[in-house]
């Protein structure tokens, strides 16, 4: 396994990941429509955006994009792993070297999480601070933790 910055090379297979990750799993936890507003935020323009910024992690097995990570100043911001490599420790991984980074330079973390994540991010020591809510289309709303984690003292 190789974790790397992304670059301009990665973005067709990072964007794929993200896309496949949105449509395999959130059907599971989401109504269609959060689950296109999610597809829509992740959308080519904004990863390609988050790739040019030099915010964007890969973590690869030869060819084969497991999972990835981005972030900005101290939030983080994507955490995508690809579905059969779920539940094995992938996301933990890009998690802590995201942190790892982060905590340089800062003294906590803040994301704000998906349903099919939350428990990772509890396992790994993020506590929720407040709840936010956003109305997408249909009147569907989408209600989601933002989380906090304390890296250093």
């Amino acid at each position: 396994m190789e974790y790397t910055k992304a670059t301009i090379d990665d973005m067709e297979a990072f964007y794929d990941l993200v896309q496949n990750t949105i449509q395999e799993v959130y059907p599971k936890y989401y109504p269609e429509e959060v689950v296109r507003f999610f597809s829509q935020q992740h959308c080519w323009e904004n990863l390609e955006r988050d790739l040019e910024a030099e915010r964007i992690y890969i973590l690869q097995d030869g060819e084969c994009v497991m999972g990835a990570g981005s972030f900005e100043g101290n939030h983080i911001t994507r955490v995508f792993v690809r579905k059969d490599y779920q539940r094995h420790g992938v996301g933990s991984l890009i998690m802590q070297r995201l942190e790892d980074v982060i905590a340089r330079e800062y003294e906590s973390v803040r994301l704000e999480a998906t349903l099919p994540a939350v428990i990772m991010f509890e396992k790994r020591g993020y506590r929720t601070i407040r709840h936010e809510k956003w109305t997408v289309r249909n009147g569907a709303v989408l209600v989601y933790p933002v989380m906090e984690k304390i890296l250093r003292r």
